[in-house]
């Protein structure tokens, strides 16, 4: 086989296409990043400030948090507070009780936007549209204030663990969610296990939940933080004080300060300013949720963003 010199040589002598540099080499893809750090680190700044500052009156002496003279740091040592609030037996009462109410809630919750979000991703379901819109409806509207306590009411599930978990079971933002993880999961696969003798409960169990892990786990986290931090719903339903949640010892505590509270449940002679109590009981709080988080953390952008972008 003969080859042209002319093309042999226009190949040697043609010059070698430059080489595409990435995003990242730009120097307006550095700007950006070295700017959107900069934006990123005061909003961390700013979002944590309130946190650390309740943290450090917590354990500042009240004649500083008086002064105002408490910002990032303690000023003048102190645990007596947190030694009053923890004798307390109220105060664990209903630390015990919204541990009940949130475990509770959540796996209730959980099951039923589970099998509901399901269900709403089989485009084959007859009336799916009709229970999609059921759906949605309840994000705008509801029967208001009243004519659910009066429902509530006519059940008899005031002063009892239903009157919380049951009401808002569903959060239509997290059935929505699910639903479309749901859809981006691989159809060939249920039907694989359809073919292998399955049932629609045999493939949500075996087959779809072990895939949904992390949307799972964002639920988890969802719900959880919602029922530990609510606190309008027991304090419309619950008239007896040992069912109260913390958030409602809490809220409590905030409504009836005055210059200076005693506390109960500990020596009558010791007298706290309101800022430190409050902040030891905010503190004391939140600390589960902060506990809880990182072990969830990396599943929470996962399960957020999977099947939020349709391929």
């Amino acid at each position: 086989m003969t080859t042209d010199p002319t093309r042999l040589a226009e190949r040697v002598e043609k010059p070698a296409a430059p080489r595409r540099t990435s995003l990242d080499d730009t120097p307006g893809y550095r700007v950006f990043r070295r700017v959107n750090t900069a934006v990123l680190l005061v909003v961390v700044v700013v979002t944590l400030y309130p946190f650390v500052n309740i943290v450090a009156q917590s354990f500042s002496d009240e004649r500083y948090i008086l002064a105002g003279q408490v910002n990032f740091w303690p000023r003048g040592f102190n645990l007596r507070t947190y030694e009053v609030v923890v004798s307390d037996p109220a105060f664990w009462n209903s630390y015990l009780n919204t541990v009940v109410y949130t475990v509770t809630a959540t796996a209730i919750s959980l099951v039923l936007t589970t099998t509901y979000a399901y269900v709403l991703s089989k485009h084959h379901l007859k009336g799916r549209g009709l229970l999609i819109g059921i759906a949605v409806f309840t994000m705008f509207f509801n029967g208001g204030l009243i004519p659910n306590y009066v429902l509530i009411s006519e059940l008899g599930m005031k002063n009892t663990i239903w009157a919380i978990v049951l009401p808002n079971a569903i959060s239509v933002f997290n059935l929505l969610v699910m639903k479309a993880f749901f859809e981006s999961l691989p159809k060939e696969l249920e039907e694989a296990a359809a073919i292998d003798g399955l049932n629609t409960y045999g493939i949500l169990l075996k087959i779809v939940l072990p895939l949904s892990k992390a949307v799972i786990a964002t639920m988890v986290l969802f719900y959880a933080v919602a029922n530990w931090n609510s606190w309008f719903t027991a304090f419309l339903y619950f008239d007896r004080a040992d069912l109260f949640p913390v958030t409602v010892y809490l809220r409590n505590m905030i409504s009836g300060a005055s210059t200076a509270t005693s506390v109960g449940g500990a020596s009558g002679d010791l007298t706290q300013v309101n800022s430190n109590i409050k902040a030891v009981t905010m503190v004391l709080t939140v600390l589960p949720i902060i506990t809880v988080y990182p072990f969830i953390q990396k599943y929470f952008v996962s399960g957020v963003m999977l099947g939020a972008v349709k391929q």
